[in-house]
């Protein structure tokens, strides 16, 4: 089994057993991000859109509420459970032009030219060979189409996809114990190489197809109810495979030391808030 397969095989493994807690125990931070990124997109009535990593639907489903009863909603995940939830949500929330599949949004099989919008949100630029997927996506638009999609503002020795103030917290070190693919010098090569600086983000996209492209760092207000409620939710997204390969008495050290840390946070109105940099990138194919 390749690099690449073996890293799909345990975010897999990972996001099946956390569907169903996934951003629910009390932190948020992707709904509010996903709903950004669609004022970002700004999806019209009656398009054509795919979501690329669509989770439990955080962008999805107010995309597809803004493409109306005309438009249609796509939204595919490598993680069955993730579909399985997000239909469950779309239904209960009574959005109906909405369609999910088990797909490899790095190979999507989907047909040329058949959408008007691209959307990923902290899902396209993670995968093993994010730049060439970009290319792919750029066949799966319509001419004039766009893409849309969330980035971490990644800077060289800071914990990657945590907000800023977690570096102080959870020493680098710590990569160590994680699978070769999400070691800091991968994570470089993969990451940083060309998302780091906005000038080396907008040539991949140039080289993959698109222009016009507008790259907006904002900060996402994450707030969690308590230290011991964003442990459990970190449980639950990438940082769950950190948990999974450490020692059993450093998760018990790193545990106690965020929950701690995070407890002396909290505003007068016992809410935890902080702020997340994100960075918004859309673009257009060029054709």
């Amino acid at each position: 089994m390749d690099t690449a397969t073996t890293y799909k095989t345990k975010v897999t493994a990972a996001f099946n057993k956390a569907a169903a807690a996934y951003d629910r125990l009390g932190v948020e931070f992707f709904t509010p991000m996903g709903r950004r990124l669609v004022e970002h997109a700004r999806p019209q009535p009656g398009q054509r859109l795919l979501d690329v990593g669509c989770g439990l639907g955080a962008t999805l489903l107010p995309a597809a509420d803004r493409i109306g009863p005309t438009g249609h909603a796509l939204g595919i995940d490598i993680a069955e459970a993730m579909i399985e939830q997000a239909g469950q949500e779309a239904r209960r929330q009574g959005i109906d032009n909405v369609e999910l599949r088990v797909m490899d949004g790095e190979h999507p099989d989907l047909p040329a030219r058949s959408f008007d919008l691209v959307l990923g949100s902290y899902s396209v630029i993670f995968l093993p060979d994010a730049r060439a997927a970009l290319a792919r996506y750029a066949g799966l638009l319509r001419d004039g189409g766009r893409i849309a999609f969330t980035s971490p503002v990644f800077h060289k020795d800071q914990f990657p996809f945590l907000p800023p103030l977690f570096s102080r917290w959870i020493p680098m070190s710590l990569l160590q114990h994680l699978p070769p693919a999400w070691h800091p010098e991968q994570l470089r090569r993969q990451l940083h190489s060309w998302l780091e600086d906005p000038a080396d983000l907008e040539a991949a996209l140039r080289q993959a197809g698109f222009t016009d492209t507008v790259i907006t760092d904002e900060v996402v207000e994450m707030t969690a109810a308590s230290g011991e409620d964003w442990v459990e939710w970190s449980h639950t997204q990438g940082m769950r495979l950190l948990w999974q390969h450490l020692p059993t008495d450093e998760a018990a050290a790193l545990r106690t030391r965020l929950t701690g840390e995070l407890d002396a946070l909290r505003g007068a109105d016992g809410l935890i808030r902080i702020d997340v940099p994100v960075r918004y990138v859309t673009a257009t194919v060029a054709r």
